[in-house]
């Protein structure tokens, strides 16, 4: 009765890693942090260095995971400390599958940073699970059974590379919270129940294809150089300011300031004249080499959820008539701040203006919001409540206004066809197809979408590897309701085949001696009959679970030949990372030595059904050793 596919249990610690070698490295030489540099003091400025904090986060088991992040701060080698959050902020990391959050850009003294502090609150916790068709609140807790109040968890960067600050060019931290890594889920009991044993990655040069997003209130505007800057505010903070960035725009990007929408130029322009303080959100790319964020959407005044008035954020699973119902919902008051609700009952209606990210023009309407859209309406909540599972409340946008942005299918393909694929529809932004109501969304009630034969325009892209059976994602929009077929517009499609399969396998709480066959520098050979195995060994591609125990053979493990790689060993008191696969083998060899056990295995990466092969950029094997 558990979840079907469960993360691996790893130590409550966070290790900020380059993603170098572990054990066996040659440390950097640390300077002395420049003296003039006082991050307190704007007037040494001049001297200091920045780091651009950034977060995002593994897929995981997860509807909504929100902590409170108390402080995060780093300290050199000759124990010199900064702190690189101004206070107290308030982190909903669900929000950061398919994008990463600039978190602050902290002034701090240059130096190579070695080590660090971040401190979590779980007392506000907001956690939920899916449960059958409806979400379920959860519990965290620590390995022993305690609930998880405040933690203070050490940072230990990888001694081959570390996090180098200087004058004049920003250093730039990813922070990944794997949360299919870091939990058991146990929904059977209510609340139910999520063991927690923490594991953030962290990445100095990262390489990913997410999305990269920028809010707070407008510093300045430079029409010149087509850029403006604004002070750091992440998340759906209101107060704080976590440091500068300037953001690049195109004559390309789309704005929305006070709910008009421009282009380019003008929406600088209207920016400017919006004045300083203006609330903004940006969502764009991030140029790692060149430290660089250039926006292609930016959402300014008015146009921010919670500015001036309510805003709900999520998918809609029902529609009848003017009456939307938003599964999964975010709302964020205006005047309080953002909490989870289930289901919201959204009204709309002919004055209620509708716009689409991509789409330049505000001459939409609101036949054009269909089943499955993901949305941010912005209105009004005339009944305000913070209880998740309260009745449905409703939320009133008929003089308000509908966003709808870039929705996720995940399913199995049935047919290929020129300009279309047919699909069976597994998930819609992560939950499951059987939450949405497809009723009205055909020309006539006969032609309504049809999950089991979903059709999924495809124009010009080409999807000749897209073979009967495979797993697919597509990203796009699911057309006007009353207009299908087709039932979704794709912008991109996604093998599965070839991205996002993660493989998770379990020993038991006593772990086993011999996880693997053969341990060699070109890969790691599974013992997927090996009797110690318990209900984790699945690997998970796209919305379908591959029992690894059901194979015909044993399931091979290589290292991917380039991008992005971490391999870890965790062990009760220590995370050993590698960027050397060999390395890597090399100590698990020796670690696995009849008196330490494995307990878990986590790995990230593409699988390849005909093989058995999985190709992995992050391993990472915990062991049990032997009490002293």
């Amino acid at each position: 009765m558990k979840l079907a596919y469960q993360g691996l249990l790893l130590t409550a610690a966070l290790i900020l890693t380059a993603c170098g070698g572990g054990a066996g490295s040659t440390a950097a030489t640390d300077p002395t942090p420049t003296a003039q540099c006082d991050p307190n003091d704007p007037a040494t400025y001049s001297e200091c260095g920045t780091v651009l904090v950034a977060l995002t986060d593994a897929d995981g088991d997860f509807l909504n995971y929100t902590v409170d992040v108390l402080s995060l701060e780093l300290e050199t080698a000759n124990g010199r400390i900064v702190e690189t959050l101004p206070r107290t902020t308030r982190i909903n990391f669900t929000d950061y599958v398919d994008l990463t959050e600039l978190v602050t850009a902290a002034t701090v003294p240059p130096a190579i940073y070695v080590a660090g502090t971040i401190r979590l609150d779980y007392t506000n916790a907001e956690v939920f699970v899916e449960a059958g068709d409806a979400s379920k609140e959860a519990v965290v807790r620590d390995v022993d059974g305690n609930v998880l109040t405040q933690t203070e968890l050490r940072i230990e960067l990888s001694n081959r590379e570390r996090l180098v600050v200087t004058r004049g060019r920003p250093a730039l931290l990813q922070l990944d919270f794997d949360l299919a890594a870091s939990h058991t889920v146990d929904i059977v009991p209510t609340p139910a129940e999520a063991v927690s044993e923490q594991f953030i990655l962290a990445e100095v040069m990262p390489v990913d294809e997410k999305d990269i997003r920028v809010r707070g209130p407008l510093v300045s505007v430079s029409q010149d150089e087509m850029t403006y800057t604004v002070a750091i505010r992440p998340f759906h903070d209101r107060q704080g300011d976590f440091g500068r960035h300037t953001i690049h725009v195109t004559g390309e990007t789309e704005f929305e300031v006070n709910e008009e929408m421009y282009v380019g130029l003008d929406g600088l322009r209207a920016l400017e004249a919006a004045g300083p303080g203006t609330p903004t959100v940006a969502a764009g790319t991030l140029s790692v080499a060149a430290r660089e964020f250039t926006a292609s959407i930016v959402l300014a005044g008015s146009s921010v959820p919670g500015i001036h008035r309510d805003a709900v954020v999520g998918n809609v699973i029902k529609r009848e008539g003017n009456f939307l119902t938003i599964r999964g919902a975010t709302i964020i008051p205006a005047d309080r701040r953002a909490h989870f609700h289930d289901d919201v009952v959204v009204e709309v209606g002919p004055d209620t203006r509708v716009f689409r990210d991509g789409h330049r023009l505000s001459d939409l309407g609101i036949d054009a919001i269909s089943i499955g859209q993901r949305v941010t309406v912005r209105g009004s909540q005339p009944t305000p409540t913070t209880d998740a599972a309260a009745p449905q409340i409703l939320f009133d946008a008929t003089q308000g206004v509908v966003r709808m942005h870039l929705t996720h299918l995940s399913g199995i393909v049935n047919t290929v066809m020129p300009g279309q694929t047919d699909i069976t529809l597994h998930g819609i932004d992560r939950r499951r197809v059987e939450v949405f109501d497809f009723t009205g969304t055909g020309a006539s009630p006969d032609l309504d979408a049809d999950p089991d034969n979903y059709e999924v325009a495809t124009g010009n892209m080409t999807l000749a590897n897209f073979a009967a059976g495979k797993a697919i994602v597509a990203k796009g929009f699911p057309n006007a309701f009353g207009a299908a077929p087709p039932d979704f517009a794709g912008r991109t499609v996604i093998d599965y085949t070839d991205v996002r399969s993660v493989l998770g396998i379990g020993w038991g709480a006593a772990g086993t001696a011999a996880p693997f066959s053969s341990i060699g520098p070109d890969g790691l050979t599974l013992d997927n009959d090996n009797e110690d195995i318990d209900v984790r060994h699945y690997i998970k591609q796209g919305p379908v679970l591959i029992d690894l125990t059901a194979l015909n053979s044993d399931t091979v493990i290589v290292p991917h030949e380039s991008n992005r790689k971490a391999f870890y060993i965790k062990s009760a008191d220590s995370m050993r990372m590698y960027s050397d696969f060999a390395d890597f083998v090399v100590d698990l060899n020796a670690s696995l030595d009849g008196a330490t056990v494995a307990r878990s295995m986590h790995a990230r990466g593409h699988y390849e059904t005909d093989s058995n092969v999985f190709t992995a950029y992050k391993i990472g094997v915990y062991l049990i050793e032997p009490v002293n």
